[in-house]
């Protein structure tokens, strides 16, 4: 008896859900990465910035920037059919940081959005992150008018680990997104001991 392609049953893959956050200074772009990447509609918690939050909110550099993310921000992409990443934005304000450690339980890795224009901002989340032990990576987010500069000297800038990895990015542009998202899975990974897994968009 003979077997056409027709008679093939494509086996079923329960895939693995990996929990990725996404970190940053407020005004980065964390809320635009999730976005961009999401496959599903994501969940945004947005309020409109206040009069009453301008003592403490620090708009130097995103003076058009409306809107604060207050609790977190939800996507999800699939990589690859047996690999599905969650990814969980978190609010930039000092004021929301208590969230972070609820928002950084069962998390594989992290990505830290940087802004050239506004380096200091990053400092809190890179020492969060290394303070617990969770693999993350670096990426710049290349905003339209800011100036580029070599990522060795954003590298020194930031005082990075070896270990680090730093790569730049447009945190609008879905295929540059997915590739931030792939290094810091590989990077989790191989720090997990497992650098025989490889991942590919």
């Amino acid at each position: 008896m003979a077997f056409g392609r027709s008679s093939r049953k494509k086996q079923y893959v329960e895939p693995v859900t990996l929990k990725i956050l996404v970190a940053g200074g407020f005004g980065v772009g964390k809320t635009t990465l999730v976005g961009a990447v999401s496959e599903i509609r994501p969940l945004r918690t947005e309020e409109i910035l206040s009069e009453a939050g301008r003592p403490v909110d620090d708009l130097h550099g995103v003076e058009a920037k409306k809107t604060t993310t207050v609790a977190m921000d939800f996507g999800r992409i699939t990589l690859r059919e047996d690999l599905v990443l969650y990814l969980f934005g978190t609010p930039g304000q000092d004021r929301f940081w208590f969230l972070w450690d609820e928002l950084a339980q069962g998390a594989l890795g992290a990505v830290v959005l940087a802004d050239t224009r506004r380096l200091e901002d990053s400092f809190a989340a890179i020492d969060y992150f290394e303070r617990r032990g969770i693999p993350f990576t670096v990426a710049v987010n290349c905003f339209e008018g800011a100036q580029r500069f070599p990522a060795e000297s954003v590298r020194g800038a930031l005082d990075l680990d070896p270990e680090v990895e730093l790569v730049m990015c447009d945190a609008r542009d879905r295929e540059s997104v997915k590739n931030v998202l792939v290094a810091v899975v590989q990077h989790a990974l191989v720090l997990a001991g497992q650098s025989h897994s490889t991942v590919a968009p």
